[in-house]
């Protein structure tokens, strides 16, 4: 397949893969401390891109232990070794807590061992304890030679030889306890179980008007108990950095009692397990359990979640990010010297960044010691900005103030769905529903879209109103995908008529174009002289301005569950190649991504034109891999990817050039992908970017407001995004030049980089831009970054 080449900006010279070779390279891989989702998929992505590279890999069984102990504990593998495990939870080759590794004695042991197989480039997967280790392993490496050839157990050449150690670390860890970084390996698999759990216990709660305390993982760290309380809409939430304040019993009595005077018939309390007191005295499930019955008399029980969280299959999210790093891992020890400091690789806002693995340490003990010295103000602050921003967010939706604590700004906002519906856009009109009443506004729904609009169909809509709605799918409030185009004068009389001050419209490619038409109407229409914000809501992803939408990880997840299903199928049969028909208009994202998360061989999109010369060497490829021991193949293909190669003709050139050696199935996913419950990502999201959207629309009426000025300007119809690392507003005007209209994409669009990843680890030959990669960041200006999401 034609080969994707993004340009470079000017003034700099793009590096690629090819320019690196790991010829006469070894490289270890090895998971180490406990297990996470996601694991595997990073071990694959090292062994395969590593092996393309032309180096060697071996895996080392049982972590550190494996290393200490050595023989058959290393070993090494091939493209096929790693075959069938992207969707598999926990690590093939195995973790173990190692006290011999704390020892010199164990780490001259462990340097003897890979002396012997010639590895001197490590990655290591786990977590902060793993990666502390890896480092001290490092800075004794050539003093622990100098002691084996002194020994007698290795030779004065291979001191010279294998002289220095490089250490790639990625961190895998469900707690997501890691600073520096703002997602670790798992952390998304593990909210996944945590949610599954909570939407059951909820219908159950609703039927008994029960409570329910539940108790989540985290010893140290509160990051899941805090995005699940944010994700379900939770009572109360205890963590370990934030402690609740003096007289917290009372407060959370009072709390819990209001929401059931307003008509609400359940209560949840979330719990990480390591939750404290102001003066670090542990508080226990069972204490707040006993606490509620005893002072309210609710029926109340305690479910404790366990190790269910580290269990199961990786999510999408987990397993590109795990496989975004393993590549990255490689190329980080491809480019590393003798004075290279070992590195983590790590996820910032949407980006790939190496960070210093001393100073990640350093920070992350530095969170713990303001635990311990009962600093929680610093706690939080060194936990980074996404961790504080969902804090922040999470209380201000929580908690609602008496009315007369509220300042009324005298402002009407009007929320509306546009477009098809995307899981996650309930969060969002809930978030921003509450956002603006705190800030002081009437907020208004409007329901079925500009249809609805148009006729009239809008209602106050209250703080109670939108209670429980986070994990709902779909769209609540109702969604079309009419334009406001030939309702301009009815939608401008409906403003009057309802004194609009502001508009939200959460939506698709529908809401982006809405917005321009409402800009470009405000000579004729002075009614829409208001600030006006789309939140892009689509799992197509096809919005300009933003690098992801509310509702794609969802119809992500919903593609790679089916595609498991479907592999397993094929495994079972033998010699069977499925061609998987992904939604997504013109957009490839589903399409490419899917292709990424599910291990398929190829993936046809759009944006990257292909002929039969294409799909003859796809099938040849498929026909070389029946030899192996991997005797099946996955391919997928975007709806609008070419009006002439449809998803029949490929199924039939594939059936026909394939006989004999393979047959062939076709399956057209459809509608699944926008239906389901939101996942974690997508409830997190949609919360935290709409209250960021209302925050920005309330700077907007204030500015306005106060002077009796009407919005004329092009920064006040916005549409708000993630670019990047950072949230970003920007005019519609300006995005009008980056979008290609006829085809409802933007004109670039960063995901096309991650193409060449996808063939690479399928076994195909490409180029692939390592432009971006190879600075060592400092791990302060990652946690000053614009908030990622």
């Amino acid at each position: 397949m034609a080969s994707n080449v993004p340009p470079t900006p000017r003034g700099s010279f793009p590096r690629y893969l090819e320019h690196l070779s790991g010829s006469g390279k070894a490289i270890g891989v090895l998971t180490s401390g406990g297990d996470a989702q996601g694991m595997n998929a990073a071990v694959r992505a090292v062994v395969r891109m590593g092996i393309y590279v032309g180096a060697k890999v071996y895996f080392i069984y049982e972590g550190y232990q494996g290393m200490v102990d050595g023989g058959s504990n290393i070993v090494e593998a091939k493209w096929e070794s790693v075959s069938s495990i992207l969707q598999v939870g926990g690590t093939i080759i195995g973790s173990a807590r190692c006290k011999a590794f704390h020892t010199r004695e164990g780490r001259l042991q462990a340097a003897g061992n890979l002396v012997q197989w010639g590895i001197t480039n490590l990655c290591v997967i786990g977590g902060d304890g793993s990666l502390t280790g890896a480092n001290i392993f490092r800075k004794e490496w050539s003093e622990l030679l100098e002691e084996l050839a002194k020994n007698g157990k290795i030779s004065e050449e291979a001191v010279t030889k294998y002289s220095y150690l490089n250490v790639v670390g990625m961190v895998g860890s469900i707690d997501n306890d890691f600073c520096g970084t703002d997602m670790t390996i798992g952390t998304d698999s593990a909210l996944h179980r945590i949610m599954e759990v909570i939407d059951a216990i909820m219908t159950t709660a609703q039927s008994h008007q029960r409570t329910f305390v539940l108790e989540v993982m985290g010893r140290h760290c509160g990051y899941l108990a805090l995005v699940s309380a944010l994700a379900c809409g939770a009572d109360w939430v205890f963590l370990p950095e934030s402690p609740p304040e003096e007289g917290w019993e009372e407060n959370m009595c009072v709390k819990l009692s209001e929401n059931r005077a307003r008509k609400k018939r359940l209560n949840i309390i979330i719990v990480a397990e390591g939750a404290i007191d102001t003066q670090n005295q542990p508080i226990s499930s069972e204490k707040i359990k006993d606490l509620v019955v005893k002072q309210l008399g609710f029926d109340t029980r305690v479910t404790i979640l366990g190790h269910v969280q580290r269990g199961g299959t990786p999510s999408a999210f987990d397993r590109i990010l795990a496989s975004r790093m393993g590549v990255e891992a490689v190329v980080a020890l491809l480019e590393a010297t003798p004075e290279t400091p070992a590195c983590v690789v790590s996820l910032s806002g949407n980006q790939a960044v190496r960070l210093p693995l001393v100073e990640c340490v350093q920070m992350t003990q530095d969170v713990q010691k303001a635990m311990d010295e009962r600093r929680f103000k610093d706690a939080v602050r060194l936990r980074g900005r996404s961790f504080e921003g969902n804090l922040n967010i999470y209380k201000r939706l929580a908690i609602k103030l008496p009315d007369d604590q509220i300042t009324k700004s005298n402002c009407n906002v009007a929320v509306i769905n546009v477009g098809a519906p995307a899981a996650g856009m309930n969060a969002a009109v809930r978030s921003a529903v509450r956002v603006g009443i705190a800030d002081g506004h009437k907020m208004l729904a409007i329901y079925d879209g500009f249809d609805g609009f148009a006729k009239g169909q809008i209602k106050e809509i209250g703080w109670s109103d939108v209670g429980g709605w986070t994990g709902q799918g779909g769209s609540i409030l109702g969604t079309k995908r009419a334009l406001p185009g030939k309702f301009l004068e009815e939608i401008a009389e409906q403003i009057r008529a309802h004194s609009i001050n502001a508009l939200l419209i959460i939506g698709g490619f529908e809401a982006y174009s809405s917005a321009i038409m409402m800009a470009n109407a405000r000579d004729s229409h002075e009614e829409f002289c208001i600030p006006v914000c789309v939140l892009p809501a689509t799992i197509s992803n096809n919005v300009p301005g933003t690098d992801i939408s509310i509702g794609s990880d969802t119809g992500l997840d919903a593609v790679v569950e089916t595609c498991d299903r479907i592999k397993q199928s094929a495994s079972g049969t033998k010699r069977r190649v499925f061609i998987i028909e992904t939604m997504g208009g013109y957009c490839g994202y589903l399409a490419n991504m899917g292709g990424l998360a599910a291990g398929a061989d190829a993936a046809y999109i759009f944006e990257e034109p292909f002929d039969i010369r294409d799909l003859q060497s796809n099938v040849e490829h498929l026909t070389e891999k029946m030899k192996t021991s991997i005797q099946r193949g996955l391919v997928l293909r975007n709806e609008s990817c070419s009006e002439n190669y449809t998803t029949d003709f490929i199924y039939q050139l594939y059936s026909e050039e394939g006989k004999g050696v393979f047959d062939c199935r076709k399956n057209v996913l459809g509608h699944m992908q926008q239906g389901g419950v939101p996942s974690p990502f997508d409830r997190n999201f949609g919360t935290k970017i709409s209250a960021r959207a209302m925050q920005w629309i309330t700077t907007k009426l204030k500015e306005s407001y106060g002077k009796g000025k009407k919005c004329v300007s092009d920064d006040c119809i916005c549409v708000l995004g993630i670019s990047k690392r950072n949230v970003l507003f920007q005019p519609v005007a300006d995005l009008k030049k980056e979008t290609d209209f006829e085809h409802r994409i933007p004109k670039e669009q960063w995901w096309l980089k991650l193409r060449p990843l996808m063939k690479i680890l399928a076994k195909y030959k490409a180029s692939f831009d390592v432009s971006d990669s190879g600075q060592l960041e400092a791990v302060q200006d990652q946690n000053t970054q614009g908030e990622p999401a």
